[in-house]
C-alpha cells in the first residue's frame, strides 16, 4: 500500500510560480514510480508530468513542457512539481499518483497505470 498527500496548491496569478509537493508513505518512494495529473470540473483527469523510479526519466505533457519541473528525493519520500510562467489554463484541482515498480513512455503518462493516488489540491491562476 501507498499513501500519497499533496501540498502547496493556492491561488496565484498569471506568470508566477507555485511548488506542489507530494508526500508517500507506505512502500518506500524508491520502488514506485510518481506523476502529476490535473482535472477540471466535467472532465477526465490528465497527465502533467511523470518520473521514473529511479527519477533518470522525466516526461511531461505539451502543455507544461518547459515551464513545469518534475523532480523526486527519494531519500524524503517526495516528488515535487515546480510550476513557472503559470496561466489561466493551469487552474485544476492537481493529483499525484504512483506506479509500483517502473514505467517507461506511453506507460508513465496512462493514469489508467496509476493504482494509487491522493487527495487533490487545487491550483488557481488568475488573470
Amino acid at each position: 500500500q501507498v499513501q500519497l498527500a499533496e501540498s502547496g496548491g493556492g491561488e496565484v496569478q498569471a506568470g508566477t510560480s507555485l511548488r506542489l509537493s507530494c508526500a508517500a508513505s507506505g512502500r518506500t518512494v524508491g520502488g514506485i514510480s510518481m506523476g502529476w495529473f490535473r482535472q477540471t470540473p466535467g472532465n477526465e483527469r490528465t497527465f502533467v508530468a511523470a518520473t521514473t523510479r529511479s527519477g533518470d526519466r522525466k516526461y511531461y505533457s505539451d502543455s507544461v513542457k518547459g515551464r513545469f519541473t518534475i523532480s523526486r528525493e527519494n531519500a524524503r519520500n517526495t516528488v515535487q512539481l515546480e510550476m513557472n510562467n503559470l496561466t489561466p489554463g493551469d487552474t485544476a484541482v492537481y493529483y499525484c499518483g504512483a506506479i509500483v515498480g517502473e514505467c517507461s513512455g506511453v506507460g508513465c503518462r496512462d493514469r489508467r497505470l496509476y493504482r494509487y493516488w491522493g487527495q487533490g489540491t487545487q491550483v488557481t491562476v488568475s488573470s
